[in-house]
């Protein structure tokens, strides 16, 4: 009997066919897979049935381009052996699961409230003559989410950073599994996180189209990856934006912010608004793309690369910038392999993972999509792959435009999902891996839909760049990451 069921990104199975394991083979299929740049965790997550529990691993297999999906069943309050004390990239999922399902683990290292308790969070502290505790938050200035950020210092050097979240409890999840119609869950998944609402929004497009058999036709590919690749040039270019600011750096502040407006204005201009909401519609396109648009489009990126490539070009070598970015935040390929970080932060540091290559729709094969890649891993890195990514992103859309598919076609059936069935969507946004799952019952209703953002994988990245670096480097280091309370807090 095989331990696992191989599916691709964007496919729907009945839950018969994800082999159901005892715990020990469970455990030692899954955390003894070496878990490096080719396999990693896209999502683990625990859901009732009949009584108990039945827990669900996907562990993607980058080079084979699919994700090894399996399950077991375990009592409410069990104790057991964790995945954690393998691997530390499973810490949050089992966190989570004994947070929701009151599973204990027996040698879980940081056994730690995710979102729930944190009024009695038990913070790590630090004790010496020379050492003191700074507490930032949860409430920040500006508009801004909330998060708890305690630094264990010595002196102005930063020793250990340790991150709270979970103020909001949005119940996202619960939300979307709870509501009955489609157009709400819609509207749901783009307020997931605002600054990813073309992301999350079409990881649920894909799978949901998948739930009811119903795959996008290249129209609608077409239009997310064109959408996809526009919110990541705007949320790059007001981050430089951001890290030009944290360093006084007025002018390159200032430019970034200007050239990011015409990106979310032409959403506007196509879709009604800045953010791209309503645009993402399983087996619909409510608004198509004309020539008229493609003209509109190319004039904005031809003023834009000019002076976008022009202020890229002073920032990465201004002494000043420079002073402030290199080897500021550093973060080693090796431990961001052993949190199992994603996306662009991942790629910075050495780690070649990005869902358009590994796991890709058929647009970004169509593309040849190469990641970018450095190796420093610190906040000058991070900020060159915003750099790099976005003109890389330009690029893109300049081919797509060279062909805006034809008018629409027959809307498929949307209302009627697959009974008993489990569904897997990745999408890379601009921060990274989103992973959404869901599991149907015997009418085909959601009893349990998972989101996994990549800020969920990532938090942990944040608390290790600021290790050893000032205090005074954290706002710095933090927005290199922007890495999102809302997508963490579901």
């Amino acid at each position: 009997m095989e331990q696992y069921i191989r599916i691709i990104n964007g496919q729907a199975i009945g839950m018969e066919a994800i082999p159901t394991l005892p715990y020990e083979d469970f455990l030692r299929l899954n955390s003894a897979l070496p878990l490096e740049e080719r396999y990693h965790c896209v999502s683990y997550f625990a859901f009732r049935a009949d009584g108990q529990l039945r827990l669900i691993c996907c562990m993607a297999d980058d080079l084979e381009s699919n994700v090894m999906v399996s399950s077991c069943i375990a009592n409410v309050g069990a104790v057991l052996p964790s995945f954690t004390a393998v691997h530390k990239s499973f810490h949050l999922f089992e966190r989570e699961i004994h947070e929701d399902f009151g599973v204990c683990y027996s040698d879980h290292p940081w056994l730690k409230p995710v979102r729930n308790g944190i009024d009695q969070y038990p913070f790590f502290s630090v004790e010496g003559e020379a050492l003191h505790e700074v507490g930032v938050g949860p409430i920040h200035a500006g508009i801004i989410e909330p998060g708890y950020f305690r630094f264990s210092c010595n002196g102005e050097k930063i020793l250990h950073l340790e991150i709270q979240l979970g103020y909001q409890h949005r119940g996202v999840e619960q939300l979307l599994a709870n509501e009955q119609q489609l157009n709400r869950r819609i509207q749901l998944s783009e307020n997931i996180a605002g600054d990813s609402t073309v992301a999350h929004s079409s990881a649920f497009a894909s799978l949901w189209e998948a739930l009811c058999d119903c795959p996008a036709d290249g129209r609608l590919l077409w239009a997310r990856t064109l959408a996809l690749e526009l919110e990541r040039i705007a949320v790059h270019t007001g981050d430089l934006g951001a890290l030009c600011g944290d360093i006084a750096y007025q002018l390159g502040s200032a430019v970034y912010g200007r050239l990011r407006t015409p990106i979310i204005n032409f959403f506007q201009a196509w879709t009604g608004n800045r953010l791209a909401r309503t645009l993402i519609r399983p087996g619909r396109l409510l608004y198509p793309f004309t020539e008229t648009l493609a003209a509109q489009l190319i004039r904005i990126l031809n003023d834009y690369e000019r002076d976008f490539t022009q202020t890229g070009n002073f920032l990465f070598n201004m002494p000043a910038a420079l002073s402030r970015f290199e080897k500021t935040g550093t973060v080693s390929r090796d431990n961001m392999l052993h949190i199992g970080a994603v996306g662009m932060a991942a790629r910075a540091s050495g780690v070649k993972r990005d869902i358009r290559m590994s796991h890709p729709g058929d647009v970004y094969r169509l593309l040849g999509h190469a990641p970018m890649l450095y190796v420093s891993g610190d906040v000058l890195a991070r900020a060159r792959m915003r750099h790099d990514e976005t003109l890389q992103s330009v690029n893109y859309i300049r081919q797509l435009l060279r062909n805006i598919p034809g008018e629409d076609v027959a809307e498929p059936d949307t209302a009627h999902t697959r009974p008993r069935s489990f569904a897997l969507s990745l999408t890379e946004g601009w921060r990274g891996e989103i992973c959404h799952c869901a599991v149907t019952g015997d009418n085909g209703n959601i009893v349990r839909y998972k989101i996994t953002d990549p800020s969920f994988h990532n938090w942990m990245a944040l608390a290790l760049a600021v290790r050893n670096n000032e205090v005074s480097d954290f706002p710095v280091c933090n927005k290199s990451f922007n890495l999102s309370y809302c997508g963490f807090d579901l």
